[in-house]
């Protein structure tokens, strides 16, 4: 029984860090703020990029290109989904997220370091070398996944940035990453292709919801902490709109780790498999997660190899 000499530990209450430069999830309403870091850190003349694409790409946040894959390189990638997608021992893995409600797979994680052919598309010069020169310097895959979105249910990602969640969970320090989506198969406007508030990455929201531990078992199904509001998201898509960059299959779209983004559930026939790389440079790699939890595990936010993709 309690007495009055009996005290009550108050809650923790876990406060930004002194070097927290983008602070998210510890006040109790969202706020909007400016980034503070470049969007493109190289130089026209340093990769394949034109000085007009990259002023696009700091104005808009995200470059779309049809053909920068060959049909026999994107026929050996969608074989390859198949087969994992075929693997039931693949739906087992930490790596592999089904979806909710079903033993369909949504997601796997860390492709590049479990698929040959996979692996070789995480290294693949043309892709390197954009990322390069967006991001500067050289850059190491912090991660990868496939998503499949099949059709009549495939189901919807909700609106968020990615850089809100790596640098809340992860650690990443800046907005220094860049995230690469290839299409094998039609992205079309119907079957929920990956949509974009281009301009909104020049801007910072901060959510509100306090990280859970193990958050990443929740909200790789389904992502309730870490999304904006309606309101903000309201006003970001009054001042910049939205766009859809769809395309067959192999087309490409290279988009900044602050943009905010989503897709649509798939009620048609049409699947929609994408692959996704996210490069992030050698001089931005994470510290201890800004949350003040333990990191995610390796095979979401990659903190052992840092090795320069295509050396």
């Amino acid at each position: 029984m309690m007495t009055m000499n009996d005290t009550v530990a108050a809650p923790v209450l876990h406060r930004p860090r002194a070097d927290d430069r983008y602070p998210s999830r510890f006040g109790s309403e969202v706020l909007i703020s400016r980034r503070l870091d470049p969007v493109v850190w190289g130089r026209p003349g340093r990769g394949p990029l034109s000085e007009s694409q990259l002023n696009y790409y700091t104005d808009h946040g995200y470059l779309h290109f049809d053909d920068l894959l060959s049909a026999d390189e994107v026929q050996a990638c969608l074989d390859e989904l198949q087969r994992l997608r075929a693997d039931e021992t693949v739906k087992d893995a930490d790596e592999a997220v089904i979806e909710p409600g079903s033993r369909e797979l949504r997601s796997i994680f860390a492709v590049h370091r479990s698929s040959d052919v996979l692996r070789r598309l995480a290294q693949h010069p043309r892709l390197v070398s954009i990322a390069r020169q967006l991001l500067g310097g050289d850059v190491y895959i912090h991660q990868s996944r496939v998503n499949y979105k099949g059709g009549f249910r495939g189901k919807e990602f909700y609106w968020h940035s990615d850089f809100e969640t790596w640098h809340v969970e992860d650690g990443i320090p800046a907005m220094r990453m860049v995230s690469c989506s290839i299409a094998l198969t039609p992205n079309t406007p119907y079957n929920g292709p990956l949509m974009i508030i281009p301009g909104s990455h020049q801007r910072f929201v901060s959510c509100v919801g306090a990280t859970p531990e193990n958050h990443y078992r929740d909200s790789l199904r389904q992502q309730d902490i870490g999304v904006p509001d309606d309101v903000s998201l309201g006003q970001l898509v009054e001042d910049f709109g939205i766009t859809a960059p769809v395309g067959l299959a192999g087309s490409v779209t290279f988009f900044e780790c602050n943009v905010m983004h989503g897709s649509s559930s798939n009620i048609t026939p049409l699947p929609r498999s994408n692959v996704f790389l996210v490069f992030n440079s050698v001089d931005n790699t994470p510290v201890q997660p800004f949350c003040g939890l333990a990191p995610r595990p390796n095979f979401i936010a990659e903190r052992v190899d840092f090795t320069p993709a295509g050396r």
